[in-house]
């Protein structure tokens, strides 16, 4: 016994120490094994999520975005037409984009549309519907009758080589544009418009006018002449005055 008690005194502090070293050894290795496993932990809770529609303001934009397909199938234009224009009057008012010039640009776009729409809607005039005062010269000296009628601000210039009229009608009177119409026509012998077509004429804003001087033009009479160009070719220049 006293044998083995001098061996444990003599290796006692070299016995310690190694339980020490394998003590702390055995700790390192627990920490090291905990620091791997929190931090493989912490990776797996690293989930990316896609990126979610942003949802709509509120729910009157949902229900029409609902609602979208619905309505472009549908026959029914004018609700349709309504509805895109509620939807673009909101875009204009969250987008930058659509400043106030836009917003006039599209307000005089959907007017003229307006008014085209409302110019081809119109009936088609019919020429021997329109009623114009008439200038004969019954009885008169064919030497005394001039090319050239005055009514009012506005003339009737005619150009046929030898002919003068009989019958001029007169449509300065049922303008509400101005402007002057040259209008192309052709005569026979016996002094009737067998053709009458206005020139175009850039100037001229109301089209009406044009038709007014084709229709002048048609029931115009000249006088008779067996030795003329069958037909004879000619032109009639009308100038209206704005009323």
């Amino acid at each position: 016994m006293g044998r083995w008690y001098k061996i444990y005194k003599r290796n006692i502090y070299g016995v310690m120490g190694t339980l020490v070293f394998h003590i702390l050894l055995f700790t390192a290795f627990i920490l090291a094994d905990i620091e791997r496993k929190g931090t493989l932990k912490e990776e797996a809770l690293l989930i990316e999520f896609p990126d979610l529609p942003p949802e709509p303001e509120n729910q009157e934009e949902q229900q029409e975005q609902e609602t979208a397909p619905n309505e472009a199938s549908s026959p029914r234009t004018g609700m349709q037409s309504n509805r895109t224009n509620i939807a673009s009057n909101r875009l204009a008012k969250s987008d930058p984009f659509f400043d106030e010039d836009y917003l006039h640009e599209l307000e005089a776009a959907k007017q003229l549309v307006a008014d085209v729409n409302q110019q081809l809607s119109k009936e088609t005039v019919n020429l021997d519907d329109i009623k114009m005062p008439v200038q004969t010269t019954e009885g008169m000296n064919p030497d005394s009758i001039e090319n050239v009628i005055y009514t009012g601000e506005s003339n009737i210039v005619y150009y046929l080589e030898n002919r003068y009229h009989t019958r001029l009608p007169i449509p300065v009177y049922l303008a509400q544009g101005g402007g002057t119409v040259v209008v192309d026509i052709a005569v026979n012998r016996q002094g009737q418009v067998v053709q009458a077509e206005a020139r175009n004429n850039p100037a001229v804003r109301d089209q009406q006018i044009l038709i007014y001087a084709t229709a002048a033009a048609k029931k115009t009479w000249f006088n008779v002449d067996p030795e003329a160009p069958n037909p004879q070719r000619g032109t009639i220049h009308y100038t209206f005055v704005a009323q």
